[in-house]
């Protein structure tokens, strides 16, 4: 007798990355290497490479939203994890999604790209740190965004 094979499913949303190194692309990977189902909710799409980013498009906030909720009714996966956002209408579509179900949230605030490039507008960080920060389980700033997030002079060691 063989037993079905059953694997815990986790929802990325997070922006495209067409190099492949970051975002849904990286998440995917790194799932798949775990042994985890990934699903997916894309955030935004980004033209970059090894060198940058060179040019961002956000994903309409509804369409987001619909992703989000197709995923959550259909598959219900028990974790999330939270990539790059762009805009505050993404992020409130974002939280009115995930507010309905009972969920264990990894948020990774991605602000700026590694070369510099800002992904988040301020805007946007606002509502992340008013509706997603209390939503979530566990937050994974890198040290800037660590200090964007509170303030507070921080230290590389």
């Amino acid at each position: 007798m063989n037993p079905k094979r059953t694997y815990p499913i986790v929802l990325s949303i997070a922006g495209s990355d067409s190099s492949g190194g970051a975002g849904i692309q990286a998440d995917l990977k790194t799932f798949s290497a775990l042994g985890v189902y990934g699903t997916t909710a894309i955030t935004a799409i980004t033209a970059q490479n090894t060198l940058g980013v060179h040019a961002q498009h956000p994903i309409p906030a509804e369409m987001v939203y619909n992703q989000i909720v197709a995923v959550l009714d259909d598959l219900h996966p028990s974790f999330v994890k939270i990539g790059m956002l762009s805009n505050p209408e993404i992020v409130m579509a974002v939280a009115d999604a995930l507010s309905k179900y009972p969920l264990s949230i990894v948020l990774d605030p991605v602000m700026v790209s590694s070369s510099g490039h800002r992904l988040l507008s301020v805007e946007a960080q606002e509502v992340i740190e008013q509706k997603l920060l209390p939503m979530a389980t566990l937050i994974t700033p890198n040290l800037p965004e660590m200090k964007a997030l509170t303030g507070l002079p921080l230290s590389t060691y």
